[in-house]
């Protein structure tokens, strides 16, 4: 019976963004339907990507009206480099304007590469640190050349 339960489910994870209209809303849907089956291990995913420890991304989680909406609290939080209690009273504040205006609140640029991703739903919710758009090895300053002097 767990097996059938599982692959239905397996199944739903699969079909959840094509039904969902996909970018980020089919993101977001799609990672709610992920934390309601195993809460705990959402927290423990959340913590582990964004570096945060177990209390403070419950604190978070318990505070939001979505799971999504803590991972969308971390990620802004991550790009925008403010402590996720920042974000949570930027998002109470702002909620239900969308995440646009949450972002552009928290100083996150309309047309930076993170703003991009966020309206296209080009998230990554993987339980490893740094694997969000414009995370990891090679990414940051001074790689590669800008607009500038001498370039």
């Amino acid at each position: 019976m767990k097996r059938i339960i599982l692959a239905a489910l397996a199944l739903f994870l699969l079909c959840a963004p094509a039904l969902a209209g996909g970018g980020l809303d089919g993101f977001l849907s799609n990672l709610n339907v992920q934390a309601r089956a195993d809460m705990n291990g959402f927290a423990v995913k959340l913590g582990a990507q964004f570096g945060i420890p177990m209390p403070q991304v419950q604190a978070v989680i318990g505070t939001v009206a979505q799971p999504a909406d803590a991972f969308m609290c971390l990620q802004l939080g991550q790009w925008a480099q403010r402590p996720p209690e920042q974000v949570v009273q930027v998002y109470k504040t702002n909620r239900g304007k969308g995440w646009g205006v949450i972002a552009k609140s928290l100083g996150i640029k309309p047309g930076s590469p993170e703003f991009h991703a966020l309206k296209r739903g080009d998230l990554v919710f993987s339980g490893q640190p740094g694997s969000g758009p414009g995370e990891g090895p090679g990414k940051g300053k001074g790689k590669g050349k800008g607009k500038g002097h001498n370039k």
